[in-house]
């Protein structure tokens, strides 16, 4: 898998061209079902207006830059998207300094490799693209880091897809109570657990839902669980109780040094080879929020990257398990 790491701090040709590069499998994802599922252009629009209007200028810019289509709009709102499942697993280290680890586990079929670095709307953020405005994990210019993990559930309600909100997150927050109260409020249309964390090593998880009001929690690791286990089948097939567990013992038990507590994310349990399922590990990503530092990890090599010293660039990634290169779809 090739990965890339590019920057453009105001929307503009860069980002116009990524778009052209990967909206044919967006779309092709996105139309699925027929493009009467998805809301409308003023639905989408009305959800945005009322939930996170500080984005909307920039939501208009992104769509001028993507051709002004009909489709292409309703997509980068983000708004009742078509479902999606991941794994991943994501915990607070237990040391002194603020660190947040995450293993992002996906179809790497369905996967946009790229980091951004951006400076919209006069905040700098940097993280792992998911839609090329949505992100999966990433950090902004305050020390404030964020992550995902599915939060295992069936229910899809009307609301938007998580890498928008923690677009909005980092665009508009600044401190973990801030972060905490935007990820109480904002409607998502499937289950997701959010975990937060500043430079003074504050932290939150957030469980989200359509269905039932955010649980906004001190809880230091996240799988594909929330408060118990509903979805037993997805359960079984990612070891979410097992994941849990084996972290929630690396922090009570073994208080493992920094570097330790990382290589633990690049093993069994919670290092996945399963890509046939859909659910191999394709990156360890560390957030260091005091040093506006982001790292991402893969076996046997490592990628610095840096708000203050970002260096654009490229890396191609082997993948133990996977027998043949991800197809050109993304999702």
């Amino acid at each position: 898998m090739l990965w890339r790491a590019i920057a453009e701090d105001q929307p503009g040709p860069v980002w116009a061209g990524l778009f052209a590069e990967y909206w044919p499998d967006y779309h092709n994802w996105w139309l699925a079902e027929g493009d009467h599922a998805r809301p409308t252009y003023g639905e989408s629009r009305r959800a945005l207006a009322a939930h996170m209007p500080e984005i909307l200028p920039l939501y208009e810019d992104l769509c001028d830059l993507a051709g002004g289509g009909d489709h292409a709009a309703r997509f980068l709102s983000f708004y009742c998207p078509p479902a999606y499942l991941s794994g991943c697993s994501q915990a607070i280290w237990p040391g002194k300094a603020p660190v947040l680890v995450r293993n992002y586990d996906y179809n790497p079929d369905a996967f946009d490799s790229l980091i951004l670095k951006t400076n919209w709307q006069g905040r700098q953020v940097l993280g792992t693209s998911d839609g090329l405005f949505g992100l999966v994990d990433g950090m902004n210019d305050a020390g404030l880091a964020v992550s995902l993990t599915f939060g295992g559930r069936r229910v899809v309600g009307d609301g938007f897809g998580v890498p928008l909100i923690l677009r909005y997150v980092l665009q508009t927050c600044e401190t973990v109570d801030q972060a905490g109260a935007a990820l109480a409020r904002l409607p998502t249309h499937m289950s997701y657990n959010v975990t937060v964390i500043d430079a003074k090593r504050r932290y939150r998880t957030a469980m989200m839902a359509p269905d039932r009001p955010a649980i906004i929690s001190r809880a230091a690791v996240a799988t594909n669980h929330q408060d118990s286990v509903e979805w037993v089948q997805h359960a079984r097939l990612t070891a979410t109780v097992e994941r849990e567990r084996y972290l929630l013992q690396r922090l009570s038990l073994h208080r493992d040094p920094e570097e330790t507590f990382i290589g633990a994310f690049l093993k069994p349990p919670l290092y996945s080879t399963a890509f046939a399922a859909g659910f191999g590990t394709l990156y360890t990503a560390i957030y260091r929020p005091r040093k506006l530092e982001m790292e991402i990890r893969w076996p046997g090599t490592a990628w610095q990257l840096g708000l203050n010293d970002f260096q654009p660039g490229a890396r191609s990634v082997d993948y133990p398990g996977l027998s043949e290169p991800p197809a050109v779809a993304r999702r």
